[in-house]
Formats: structure tokens, C-alpha cells, sequence
């Protein structure tokens, strides 16, 4: 009971005080520096999307067999692995901005390898160093962003990550039906260097600076954030009491996580992650015109135009609604029109799945071909634009608020870590599963969409309106 009491003496003073947020005239630099960051998100996108219209190219020049170009594809997510696990303990030992760059360099090299080789070692091992990249930003830049915006602006801005990653990612199929694999993987260091450019010039988190006792650093950081002539005094003083209370506690490990005061973030976070991956999205991403050839079509270039077509419009749609609607109504669908209506993202994925399941079905049994394609990329469209629309980016927006400075680093890495090892597990054993049970495999995501509606009504809390600060108090009080 005191645990408690004293828990709600310092949350509710945080819900009572109003922070000011920035004018319209302000946000400038705010909008700068997210899309600096944001170009990181672009490069994830085409670092996953390269795979897909790659695949032919590469197994023909390279002489590559089935198992081989699996091989390939996941290794991205094992390399991702790898930056997941250092990526929150590199963020706040080096700083946001610095952890963006040697994420860069990574994926500079891991294309410039992807470009050079002659063989499939130095093939992998450039897709390899992609995935460390993309693993450290993957964590690195939904927090930057989650620290550097006022509160009612925060789930606006950082949905934009997910954008930018449809963005990458469709562009990559397009540029794939008509450029050489080689040739696009040289495209894919343009975004590592206009971020590497650009984060000369943005700010580094004013959250960060404050955990590592730049306090005069901070302030400045804070007042070009908001504006020269906001006043910051609260929210700086907001943010330096938090802080503060946290750095009396001791140094975190990972086993610190599964404290009961963590507990409840700790499902919320890993839990959407595993909902996230094992719902096929890399599967589908990774080897989506494979899929469409599977289904019937003669090539799998339309199904990825008609893919790009839908991810981005519907990515939009979800950054635009995110701070209206609110986090919970966009990961489900919801029996409320106001929030939305009942077909979107985890129910969405979970009709998608099952309708491509059932053309696959239907494909055994010799019904129309013409019948099969349509349920096939009727499905497929909507999973994709029902992903895009929630479950894509709001799990990285979550995963950004939910724990506190002094856990986050940790946490960060395991969430993300789990994240990548659901991705890899999906992205290597897809076309296998494939050979297994084309329909079945399908049943199987569907199934696990939607398990993630009631696992987002029981235990997902709703974060829009709130400051960072007070999100984590009040989800600490939740299991005690």
C-alpha cells in the first residue's frame, strides 16, 4: 500500500500540471530534426524491402539455390539482432545523434560490400552490417523523436517513422521491376548519407542531456526546441525532477526489467513486438513477389506496385489519426465509428491473412485461377494497409514512452532484440513453411492477428495527451 500511496504522489502532481507546448511558429526545429532522423526510418524501409524484387536477379547472377537466398534475406534480421542487443546501451553512452551515425556507416558499408561482390560471402556479410544499422536505428530514432516533441505533438511525429519505412520500403519495390539488384543497392546508401549531412546541424535529445548532466546544455537544447521565446521553465523543471529521482536508483541491468514496477511495460512492449513479427509482416515483406507468383500471377511486379500504392496513403492516414484517435483504437478495431471503424489494423491483418489463406486453399482444389488471384491480392492489400495503418508504427511509438530513462537503454535493446529475433525466425522459415502448407501458413497469422485485438484490449494502455513522465509513473502503479 505505501509503494503505492507514494507512487500516486508522484504521479498526480504530473497529470496536474499543464506543460506549455510549442506555437505553430516553433516547431521548426522539431520538424528539422525529425526529418533528419526520419531518414534513418527511410533506409530501414529499404534495407527490408530490397530482398523481394531482388530475388531473381540474385539467384540467377550469383547461381544462389532456394535455402541459400533464405539464408540471405534473414541474415539482415540476425545482423539487426546484433545492433538491437547494443543499440540502448550505444544511445546513451554516445547520444542519440552519435548512435544515428554509426548506424550510417554500417549501412554504408553493408551496401557498398551488397554492390562489389562476386560471391555469396561477402553477399551476406554486407547484408549482415545493413542489419546492425538498422537494428540501432530502429531503437534509436522512435526515441529520439519521442524525446524531442511536446506531448501533444509526440504520436504524430513519431508515426512518421513507420511512414518513412512504407516509404523506403515501397520505393525499393518500385525501383526493383526496373533497376538491377546492384544498382539498387547503391541507392540504398543515399538516405545514410543525407542523415549523416543533416544531423550536423539538429540538437541532441534534451532528455538525454539531462541523464548524463549536461544541465546547461539541456536548457539551450530545450529553448530552441520550443522556441526562443516559449517558456520551458516547467517542462524543464518536469524533466529534471523525473530524471533526478531516477538517477538515485541503481545502475539497471536486464534482470532488473522484471521487477514488478517494470512488469506491466515489459508485456506491453516485448508482447507487441512477438504479435507484431509473428503476424507475418516480414514474410510478406521479404517475399512478397514470391508470394503473388504463388498465387497465380504471372509476375509479382503488379502485386508490388499495387503494395506501394496502398502503404503509403494508408501510413499517412494512421499519422494523421494517431494523436486524434489515440494509440489503442488504431492497433484494433473498435465498435466506436468516432475512433475509427471495425476494419483496421490487427482485425485488418487478421481478414488479409485469411483471405490469403483462402485463395491458396481454393488453389489446391482447382477453383478459378482468376478467383484465386483476386482473394490473393485483395489480401494482401489489406493486411499491408491495415499494417501500415497501426500495427506497422504504433508498437515503436509505445515502446518509446512506456519506460523510463533509467530503463530505457535496457529495455530498448530487449524489446528491439525481440522484435529482430521474431523477424528472423518468420523471414527464414517462410518459404519452408510455404512448401509445408501455402494455406495453412496463412491460418497461422491470421490466428496470431487476432490474438493481438485482445491482447491490446486487456493490457495496452492508452498514451495520447500525456507526457512521458507521466506514462511511466502511472504504468509502475498498474501491478502494484
Amino acid at each position: 500500500m505505501e509503494a503505492k500511496e507514494e507512487g500516486e504522489m508522484v504521479v498526480k502532481p504530473l497529470m496536474q500540471r499543464e506543460r506549455g507546448s510549442s506555437s505553430p511558429s516553433s516547431l521548426w526545429m522539431v520538424v528539422a530534426s525529425t526529418a533528419v532522423a526520419v531518414f534513418g526510418s527511410f533506409e530501414f524501409g529499404i534495407s527490408v524491402g530490397y530482398s523481394s524484387p531482388s530475388q531473381s536477379g540474385i539467384m540467377h547472377d550469383l547461381n544462389l539455390s532456394l535455402p541459400q537466398y533464405s539464408l540471405f534475406g534473414s541474415i539482415l534480421t540476425i545482423g539487426a539482432m546484433i545492433g538491437a542487443i547494443l543499440s540502448g546501451r550505444i544511445a546513451d553512452l554516445i547520444g542519440r545523434r552519435c548512435a544515428m551515425a554509426v548506424s550510417d556507416i554500417l549501412c554504408i558499408i553493408g551496401w557498398v560490400s551488397i554492390f562489389l561482390t562476386k560471391n555469396i560471402m561477402w553477399l551476406d556479410l554486407g547484408r549482415l552490417s545493413v542489419g546492425c544499422g538498422i537494428g540501432l536505428l530502429s531503437y534509436v530514432v522512435p526515441v529520439y523523436i519521442a524525446e524531442i516533441t511536446p506531448k501533444n505533438l509526440r504520436g504524430g511525429f513519431a508515426a512518421v517513422n513507420q511512414l518513412m519505412i512504407c516509404c523506403g520500403g515501397s520505393l525499393a519495390y518500385l525501383l526493383g521491376t526496373i533497376l538491377t539488384w546492384r544498382i539498387l543497392a547503391i541507392i540504398g546508401t543515399f538516405p545514410c548519407f543525407l542523415q549523416l549531412l543533416g544531423l550536423i546541424f539538429i540538437p541532441e535529445s534534451p532528455r538525454w542531456l539531462a541523464m548524463v548532466g549536461k544541465d546547461h546544455e539541456f536548457e539551450a537544447v530545450l529553448k530552441r526546441l520550443r522556441g526562443e521565446h516559449s517558456d520551458v521553465s516547467q517542462e524543464a523543471e518536469e524533466i529534471m525532477e523525473f530524471t533526478v529521482s531516477l538517477q538515485k536508483l541503481p545502475q539497471s541491468g536486464m534482470l532488473d526489467l522484471f521487477q514488478k514496477k517494470y512488469l506491466h511495460a515489459v508485456i506491453v512492449g516485448v508482447g507487441l513486438m512477438v504479435l507484431q513479427q509473428f503476424g507475418g509482416v516480414n514474410a510478406i515483406c521479404f517475399y512478397a513477389s514470391e508470394i503473388f507468383v504463388s498465387a497465380g500471377f504471372s509476375s509479382g511486379d503488379t502485386g508490388m506496385i499495387a503494395m506501394a500504392a496502398v502503404q503509403i496513403p494508408m501510413t499517412t492516414l494512421g499519422v494523421l489519426l494517431l494523436d486524434r484517435s489515440g494509440r489503442r483504437p488504431l492497433l484494433m478495431a473498435r465498435n466506436y465509428i468516432s475512433n475509427l471503424n471495425p476494419s483496421i489494423s490487427a482485425s485488418g491483418t487478421c481478414i488479409g491473412c485469411f483471405l490469403v489463406g483462402v485463395s491458396f486453399m481454393l488453389k489446391g482444389h482447382e477453383f478459378s485461377k482468376e478467383l484465386n488471384t483476386v482473394l490473393a491480392l485483395a489480401g494482401i492489400l489489406t493486411y499491408t494497409g491495415s499494417f501500415s495503418l497501426g500495427m506497422g508504427g504504433i508498437p515503436w511509438v509505445i515502446m518509446s514512452e512506456i519506460f523510463p530513462l533509467n530503463m530505457k537503454g535496457t529495455a530498448g535493446s530487449l524489446v528491439t532484440l525481440v522484435s529482430w529475433v521474431g523477424s528472423w525466425i518468420i523471414s527464414y522459415t517462410f518459404n519452408f513453411l510455404m512448401m509445408w502448407s501455402s494455406a495453412g501458413t496463412f491460418f497461422i497469422f491470421a490466428s496470431i492477428c487476432g490474438l493481438t485485438v485482445l491482447f491490446v484490449e486487456r493490457l495496452v494502455p492508452e498514451t495520447k495527451g500525456r507526457t512521458l513522465e507521466e506514462i511511466q509513473a502511472s504504468m509502475s502503479l498498474i501491478l502494484q
